[in-house]
């Protein structure tokens, strides 16, 4: 799916984080990444070897240097 190591998704207030190689459960993961029209959520972007997708300010707080 990625080529991060590291997946944050953040939707209406829930952030879950994965690490891609504990292998996460795909639905768990499209549920949360992706929109009505089947594409990534706004905003999206890869930081270093984390992928953020959906806006939490925290999380990209923590991810932007």
């Amino acid at each position: 799916m990625t080529s991060g190591t590291r997946l944050v998704a953040a939707k209406r207030g829930q952030v879950a984080v994965w690490h891609m190689t504990d292998g996460p459960d795909r639905a768990e993961v499209e549920a949360l990444t992706l929109g009505t029209t089947g594409n990534l959520r706004a905003p999206t972007a890869r930081v270093g070897r984390t992928v953020l997708v959906g806006f939490d300010a925290e999380a990209w707080a923590e991810a932007l240097p």
